[in-house]
């Protein structure tokens, strides 16, 4: 894996490192005392070692995925060192990452839509969901700031509309990027508010329009409802949007993320995901559970509170940092 330090540079490479120092340190310091005094893998390390994976937020069934295949290495390698259990983890780990299809890019992007029946282009259309609290506001922010910083044209829709807070926050970030934002009263209809962000982004031919959508789990079916009708709208104005509905999820609560990330992918089609907050916690072996357990592509992660602190998700580039 040596030629991994030149996919991300050295700078976004140590943000990465120092936003997963907290869960390196928590799970290398569980994994010390799991092999200790001990030279051979045996059935009371493997045992340790599943325990160290779940309580560092692995997840229960990932964790066994892991520990099944190093038993078969095991197996075959009569005798495996304990200091050789590091590479074998990141190993495993890493093709564990690899079956999601994703963590390959190392850019902020994109896909080529093609170009409407009128001739204009159509822009790429990012729903967002999540419960409030998790970082969704600032997560469009910072994507908005990324995307713009690569030269495209976004707008920002505001149909969270149940809190004014939801709406003002957001305000916040589209003036500090400094791109347009759609909004409406507080309490409007979310699909009236999406319809005009799509409306307004075709008429001034931008590249990305992203909607904020409401922070609620009240109850699976209301918010199931609420998300297919934003959708429904969205598609009047242009046919297949959204390209990506992006599930924000905060690193930090651990198992709950999971718990959030079961919810969300009941009441609507998810189709990438954002772990944030993962640089205040030793909790950040939930991004491989989840990224395993939902087979949904982990897309952007955050790792500190700067604007720039939302990275595109390289698998090479997180195993590495994790193994550092």
């Amino acid at each position: 894996m040596s030629f991994i330090k030149k996919i991300f540079s050295s700078e976004k490479k140590e943000t990465l490192d120092k936003g997963l120092e907290k869960t390196k340190t928590s799970f290398f310091g569980k994994l010390g005392k799991a092999v200790a005094g001990k030279s051979k893998v045996d059935d009371e390390v493997l045992d340790n070692l599943e325990e160290v994976l779940v309580t560092s937020d692995v997840g229960v069934n990932t964790t066994l995925k892991i520990i099944e295949r190093i038993e078969e290495r095991v197996a075959k390698d009569k005798y495996l060192g304990t200091e050789e259990l590091n590479l074998i983890l990141r190993e495993e780990i890493a093709a564990l990452l690899s079956e999601t299809n994703s963590g390959e890019e190392t850019e902020f992007s994109i896909p080529d839509l093609p170009i409407q029946d009128n001739g204009q282009k159509t822009p790429y259309v990012l729903m967002v969901v999540g419960v409030n609290g998790v970082g969704k506001t600032t997560t469009i922010g910072k994507l908005a700031y990324q995307f713009k910083k690569k030269g495209l044209k976004v707008v920002l829709g505001a149909a969270d509309t149940f809190r004014a807070a939801a709406i003002d926050q957001l305000q916040v970030w589209a003036d500090r990027v400094d791109v347009p934002m759609v909004r409406q009263n507080m309490g409007s209809d979310p699909a009236s508010v999406a319809f005009d962000a799509l409306q307004s982004g075709v008429k001034q031919e931008v590249d990305v329009i992203i909607i904020d959508t409401a922070g609620r789990l009240h109850n699976k079916v209301n918010l199931m409802n609420e998300l297919t009708k934003v959708k429904r709208v969205m598609q009047k104005v242009i046919p297949n949007a959204p390209h990506d509905v992006l599930l924000v999820l905060d690193g930090s609560t651990g198992q709950n993320a999971f718990e959030q990330a079961k919810q969300f992918t009941a009441a609507t089609e998810v189709t990438s995901l954002c772990v944030t907050k993962l640089d205040g916690t030793a909790k950040g072996g939930v991004v491989i559970g989840i990224s395993d357990q939902f087979k949904i592509p982990v897309k952007y992660i955050g790792v500190g509170e700067g604007i720039e602190h939302l990275q595109v998700f390289n698998k090479y580039e997180f195993v590495d940092s994790f193994f550092k």
